[in-house]
């Protein structure tokens, strides 16, 4: 069973990836899914920005305690979204296409409105691979 602070900090997430979907749309990203389910895990958004497939990672935080929520996607979080993003390619036959990834940073702020910080081009591929 769920408590009710899990369920609590899963609608948080639920809801910071909407407030990112809506921010993105309206800087003219087209959505291609949210919550993309592949056999070794989730992408919180998958979109496409003019020619370039974009996988968008969404950190939320209540606070800024521990660096905030872009410390998050660290080298292993970066690797399994690297490794997600081939799996993507892979089922969607899109083998060529130039990709990047993106994080979308959800902050609360004290009075309940959330800043947001969209880091475009995060990180890149080891390898240089050049679709990324």
């Amino acid at each position: 069973m769920l408590t009710s602070r899990r369920v609590d900090a899963r609608q948080f997430g639920q809801e910071s990836e909407r407030v990112a979907e809506r921010y993105l749309r309206r800087q003219g990203y087209k959505i291609l899914g949210r919550n993309v389910r592949l056999p070794e895990g989730e992408l919180d958004l998958v979109a496409k920005h003019g020619s370039v497939l974009v996988f968008v990672e969404v950190k939320a935080r209540r606070s800024s305690a521990m660096g905030g929520a872009v410390y998050a996607v660290n080298g292993n979080k970066r690797t399994r979204l690297i490794r997600l993003a081939a799996q993507y390619l892979a089922v969607h036959r899109a083998g060529e296409q130039s990709c990047r990834f993106d994080v979308v940073v959800i902050q609360q702020a004290p009075l309940g409105q959330a800043t947001v910080e969209h880091i475009e081009n995060a990180f890149e591929v080891p390898g240089g691979d050049s679709r990324w």
